[in-house]
């Protein structure tokens, strides 16, 4: 038991070490695009054919990223590996509007990501 609290540990700390050593710049596009979902207003973000709110959305998204680890270490990886598709089931996230739209969500993060780098430049 003992041990495995610590091996859990070790993993605990190999993670958020791998998530820490990302660029800093990088690290603010990927909170920028996860707050950019957490506060779209009357949107759904819909996750295996379930409909969830921005928060929702947002607290999914930060998990998935912390499980990630070192795989990610810039925007593009994010949402790559993250915002994209469901991990367990390889279905696209996808996004949709208060007015009824759908997109994929990895359509409206790569948007999300273009605004971000155009305000840097």
């Amino acid at each position: 038991m003992k041990e495995s609290v610590v091996a859990a540990w070790i993993i605990l700390a190999l993670f958020s070490g791998a998530v820490s050593a990302m660029e800093p710049t990088e690290k603010k596009k990927i909170e920028f695009l996860i707050f950019s979902v957490e506060n779209l207003e009357g949107a759904k973000f819909i996750r295996n054919g379930s409909e969830y709110d921005g928060k929702k959305a947002a607290e999914h998204l930060r998990m998935k990223l912390r499980f990630a680890g070192g795989k990610i270490q810039t925007a593009e990886d994010f949402i790559k590996l993250c915002a994209s598709k469901s991990s367990a089931s390889g279905k696209p996230y996808w996004i949709k509007y208060a007015d009824g739209k759908t997109i994929k969500s990895e359509e409206y993060f790569r948007e999300k990501l273009k605004a971000f780098d155009s305000t840097i430049r």
